[in-house]
């Protein structure tokens, strides 16, 4: 029995591994520039200089609030990304960041029936974890 693999699809593979290994590091990085946030959890955020304004671009997704001059309180609201920016008080950005909400994978499981999905947090019980409904848009 012959396993050796035609000079074609070594040729194959190996091209294949090489994109591998050239995006790889560009996912990865892209991971590592969001600041993550779960859903229904704050964060806070120290800064070395006062904050004279907060903008996140969809607050359905995170909310900011100023805590005092230096520091800020951030809580995941829904599932979804959004970004945050911070201001000093001569318009300089502090922080301009994409803030990825979502559930704390560490402690839920899900559970497939065909095409429906659920998913339960477990600390320490098993229940189902809250899911937000988008409001439907009214049409006039």
């Amino acid at each position: 029995m012959d396993t050796s693999l035609p000079h074609k699809w070594i040729a194959t593979l190996t091209f294949g591994a090489a994109l591998v290994a050239v995006f790889a590091p560009v996912a990865t990085h892209a991971q590592e520039e969001m600041m993550r946030v779960y859903m229904d959890h704050a964060r806070v955020l120290k800064l070395d200089r006062p904050v004279s304004k907060v903008i996140i671009g969809n607050s359905e997704v995170a909310d900011a609030t100023v805590a005092d001059s230096k520091t800020i309180v951030l809580t995941g609201r829904s599932f979804g990304t959004t970004n945050l920016v911070i201001l000093d008080q001569d318009g300089n950005a502090i922080v301009d960041e994409r803030i990825l909400v979502s559930i704390d994978e560490g402690n839920t499981v899900r559970v497939y029936k065909q095409t429906s999905r659920t998913v339960l947090s477990c600390t320490p019980n098993c229940e189902r974890h809250a899911e937000r409904q988008v409001p439907a848009a009214s049409t006039n």
